[in-house]
């Protein structure tokens, strides 16, 4: 009796939806927020925070990120620069100098651009849209500059902010308690004398879709040259609990002024498919070569309110360790563990197609992709032209189920007009040979 309560309780552990924030195709991938105490004050210190996006394939679009925390003391921000408090709370206490926030749970957001130069510090002002590491590194990092007052003006004395929250700009993150770490390290632009912060310490945020969200955001559909049938996507992929508030592409209520108009609860206004979801990724075979097979990826917005900006999709595949062509996409092949080459990252072109456009006529991306055969294993049976997994923008999508792949026919079709035609031929070349 007692073994089968154990087992029971395995078999509920399994059925119950991990959260852990651990992704098979970006195992390293985090937002690590790095605390860098600059100087000290009368009072507290001056800190540089910087914000690095190490995922390879998600980004932070807009409307950005929003950073949280929970002071240990009484601390007050004095001043920011490159970044503000939504909220600036209780500071009548204080006579003369006002803080910028006294709020015990102060809330970050980055400056929009365009923000006068003496407000500005380095990597900010980007409304809070970090890039992805594997799409554009340079891009990934966002920092501001904060003056604390009331923490404490050594080592010994500050104390660290507690429970770190980030959005970015939904849920989904899940950040880790404050570590010191060994100072950074800095260089003079001569590079001749290197300094380092007075103390450091990190904060690491790792993402989870299913804290995110109970449904998934996307789903594939897949078609081949050697079938007519198109597979789909799942009925109810993305959940159907909007279908009551979903928009026919025929709607006259397309052509009201401001229905495309973002909202500020970034709630969806998604076209009505049978499917519900805000993103479609189609994977057609095209042809099939000697040497070579050619794939035609399409990606398609099916969502009237956003626009996907520096948008990705990263594909598993077998054969994507031998990638001759990519035509109209960026490519990079992610290689999470040394002994796989599996995995590869597609992204649009910067000022050509890195813009996924709003539902209708311009909402779609495509490209196509010449793949090197590898005679070994090669084969167009059981399901294998197609991918094992696809995500876009660093969420997962609902794949059709496998019974249901355009399947390679078994026999060749017969043709009743071909076989009289060779009949005839080879009656006619027996009389001339006789």
């Amino acid at each position: 009796m007692r073994g089968l309560i154990v087992v029971a309780g395995f078999f509920l552990i399994a059925l119950i939806p991990h959260t852990v924030a651990f992704d098979p195709l970006d195992p390293n991938g985090n937002i690590t927020i790095k605390w860098d105490v600059m100087s000290w004050t009368p009072d507290g210190y001056v800190a540089t925070v910087t914000m690095n996006n190490f995922q390879m394939y998600r980004h932070i679009m807009t409307p950005g990120w929003t950073l949280g925390w929970t002071w240990a003391k009484k601390e007050v921000i004095w001043s920011m620069v490159g970044a503000q408090t939504t909220e600036q709370g209780d500071c009548s206490k204080f006579k003369g100098n006002i803080p910028h926030c006294c709020k015990k749970n102060p809330t970050v957001v980055d400056l929009l651009p365009g923000t006068p130069y003496n407000q500005q510090f380095t990597n900010c002002c980007k409304g809070g849209v970090l890039a992805s590491w594997g799409q554009d590194p340079q891009s990934s990092v966002s920092a501001f500059q904060v003056s604390v007052g009331q923490a404490g003006t050594t080592n010994k004395t500050v104390k660290l902010p507690k429970n770190f929250t980030l959005l970015g700009p939904g849920p989904g993150y899940t950040c880790g308690p404050a570590k010191i770490v060994p100072p950074t390290k800095f260089f003079t632009p001569d590079l001749r004398r290197k300094t380092q912060a007075l103390m450091t310490w990190n904060v690491t945020c790792t993402y989870s879709q299913f804290l995110a969200r109970k449904h998934p955001s996307c789903c594939v559909s897949m078609s081949s040259f050697y079938n007519e049938t198109i597979t789909s996507c799942p009925s109810c992929a993305c959940g159907c609990e909007n279908r009551n508030k979903c928009i026919k592409s025929d709607s006259k209520l397309l052509s009201v002024v401001g229905v495309n108009t973002p909202r500020k609860d970034n709630a969806p206004l998604i076209q009505c498919t049978h499917h519900m979801c805000p993103i479609r990724v189609h994977w057609h075979v095209k042809l099939n070569y000697k040497d070579y097979w050619r794939v035609k990826l399409t990606v398609t917005n099916f969502n009237y309110r956003i626009n996907y900006t520096q948008w990705t999709l990263v594909v598993q595949h077998p054969n994507l360790n031998n990638v001759t062509q990519v035509f109209s996409f960026d490519y990079k092949p992610l290689v999470p563990y040394q002994s796989v080459n599996d995995t590869g990252m597609f992204y649009g072109m910067k000022f050509y197609n890195d813009l996924l456009m709003e539902a209708g006529p311009s909402g779609t991306v495509q490209s196509e992709v010449l793949l090197q055969k590898d005679k070994e294993t090669f084969s167009f049976k059981q399901g294998w032209a197609f991918p094992r997994k696809v995500y876009f923008n660093g969420d997962e999508c609902m794949l059709p189920p496998p019974d249901t792949y355009p399947y390679l026919p078994n026999f060749a079709h017969h043709s009743p007009v071909a076989f009289t035609t060779l009949s005839f031929s080879l009656f006619f070349l027996s009389i001339l040979l006789f």
